[in-house]
């Protein structure tokens, strides 16, 4: 018997919330005018990816660190 893990049903809202977060940064990054806060909003989105990733593919850990 093989089982398949899937996300949570709670993290589609949370996923979504990040994807609009990032764009958000990337937007704000692509409009700053001053060079050193354009790496800000950059950064900012690595870290927002990766908690996205982990919520993609980690499903039941996530769960667990709550």
């Amino acid at each position: 018997m093989q089982v398949e893990s899937q996300p949570p049903k709670g993290n589609d809202e949370a996923i979504s919330l990040l994807d609009a977060a990032i764009a958000g940064l990337n937007r704000t990054g692509e409009l700053s005018s001053i060079t050193p806060a354009k790496a800000v909003p950059g950064s900012v989105s690595v870290l927002l990816g990766t908690i996205k990733v982990c919520f993609l593919f980690c499903g039941e850990v996530a769960q667990i660190h709550r």
